[in-house]
């Protein structure tokens, strides 16, 4: 309210005022003179009383000026800013609008003024009849003054997440941006804070797994699980790519399901670079924080009222709010929505492989010791049977996921082909199955040949070209003496 010299706002542009019109007051021009002289005031520059920049000021302003306080006892006060008339008053909200608001606030207390004004203009335009919307500076305004002030919701701090003692490294902080559309993409999971009923009847906190692309914040896929495990990651993950390709690198946290051995041999197999982030350094991936409280102050937010909310249900309205809103709302960063930047902006994707392809990629590869007896061999303590073809192999590589034993690889561990898929051991169907003739190898190394072998053969030969006895002395029977 006060400049530098401690002089109000007020005070400093009615004395700029009064320094425009006040020869015209002491002065008054002759009649007809007027408009000449209020023209040449208007081409004239003057020192602005706030910024103290030049400006100018137009003819009719300045004989507004002048008419107001030609035959004021006090000009100056006169020349002062005028307080609005409808200052302190209710805003021009409806009183159907009104009653809106309150109920919204009352059911949603959490809700930021701007997810009220989207509301409350579908509700008006729904009515019957309809009824026009108030502005969202009028929204605004109405709920600061009758009080419904938005209720935030506790945030834990850096020592309750990292744990008391726990030593945070000072960096420096800095923003980036990669320059092409599928250059970085993000991934991270986000508890959510709503519950889910599920169909045994009972409640669980839903876990939002999400790929976003750095450059143009594109959402490549969300979906919400009830467990944060490798298989849901690997799940999302291959929708993501089936979508918009396969991008060049990979930013996540050092979570357990980000750096399993399937998730990370998936990763090596698509020619995906991993970039995990540093320890405790959340804002690094802060592009997937900021999308997480949209994701609660909007679509959780919208769905508060729903009292038996399902894990499908959620899907459902994830989608419809990421396709119609997320994608299509002006973004303040990038200056433009995520769907026009992403289809604007360089591409250096690469196309997705078929569904199998996928999923051969995100597993693991072990060995294990054939067994001799059955040639079976041991996985995940079941027991697997390798075809009788390779019955010669001691140890064999297996491939397989986790979370997925009804497609286990046999294969070559120097080029990793597979060689056969291996099934279970089926005791009962092997009860009453005829027993085959075992397939002859063809490694199988050749019997040997009678006779000498040809390099002991050619040392004899060489051996005897000398000339020379052999030098031994034969051993002399009896029997062999002639006398």
């Amino acid at each position: 309210m006060e400049g530098h010299d401690g002089v109000l706002k007020r005070d400093r542009w009615a004395r700029l005022r009064f320094a425009v019109i006040g020869p015209l007051l002491a002065a008054p021009p002759a009649p007809g003179d007027l408009q000449e002289v209020l023209a040449a005031l208007a081409q004239r520059t003057w020192r602005h009383p706030l910024t103290g920049l030049p400006v100018r000021f137009g003819l009719s302003t300045i004989q507004r000026w002048y008419y107001a306080a030609r035959k004021a006892p006090d000009p100056v006060t006169v020349l002062r800013n005028q307080v609005r008339r409808d200052i302190g008053a209710f805003p021009s909200v409806s009183p159907q609008a009104a009653e809106v608001l309150r109920t919204q606030h009352a059911d949603h207390p959490g809700w930021a003024a701007q997810l009220h004004h989207d509301n409350l203009r579908v509700v008006l335009t729904t009515a019957d009849p309809p009824a026009p919307c108030p502005s969202y500076a009028s929204v605004r305004r109405y709920l600061k003054a009758q009080g419904l002030i938005r209720q935030r919701p506790k945030r834990r701090t850096a020592l309750e997440i990292l744990g008391p003692g726990a030593p945070i490294a000072e960096r420096e902080i800095r923003s980036y941006e990669v320059a092409y559309t599928l250059q970085l993409m993000h991934l991270d999971f986000h508890h959510g804070s709503r519950k889910v009923l599920s169909r045994e009847g009972t409640w669980a906190k839903p876990l939002l797994v999400a790929f976003i692309d750095d450059h143009s914040r594109y959402l490549c896929h969300a979906q919400w699980y009830t467990a944060e495990g490798t298989e849901q990651l690997v799940h999302g993950f291959c929708q993501a790519l089936a979508k918009v390709g396969l991008p060049r690198s990979l930013m996540s946290d050092r979570g357990a399901a980000m750096m399993a051995g399937e998730f990370t041999a998936g990763l090596e197999a698509l020619g995906i670079l991993h970039v995990p982030t540093l320890p405790r350094s959340p804002h690094v991936n802060g592009k997937q924080e900021n999308f997480w409280s949209r994701v609660e102050g909007r679509l959780l937010a919208m769905l508060e009222g729903e009292a038996n909310l399902t894990l499908d249900q959620l899907n459902v309205a994830t989608c419809a709010w990421v396709t119609q809103e997320y994608q299509r709302t002006l973004h303040r960063e990038i200056g433009t929505t995520p769907l026009a930047r992403y289809l604007a902006s360089p591409h250096v994707g690469r196309p997705c492989p078929g569904s199998e392809a996928l999923r051969a990629a995100f597993c693991i590869e072990v060995k294990r010791r054939q067994r001799r007896s059955d040639g079976t061999a041991s996985l995940a303590g079941r027991r697997f049977e390798i075809p009788t073809r390779y019955r010669h192999l001691s140890d064999v590589h297996l491939r397989y996921a986790r979370w997925d034993l009804s497609r286990v690889d046999l294969v070559d561990p120097r080029t990793g082909a597979v060689l056969s898929p291996v099934r279970p051991i089926d005791k009962e169907a092997n009860a009453d199955r005829r027993r085959g003739t075992l397939e002859p190898i063809t490694n199988a190394p050749r019997a040997p040949q009678g006779g000498v072998a040809p390099l002991l053969k050619q040392m004899i030969a060489d051996y005897a070209a000398c000339g020379l006895p052999p030098a031994y002395l034969p051993d002399s029977h009896p029997e062999d003496d002639p006398t």
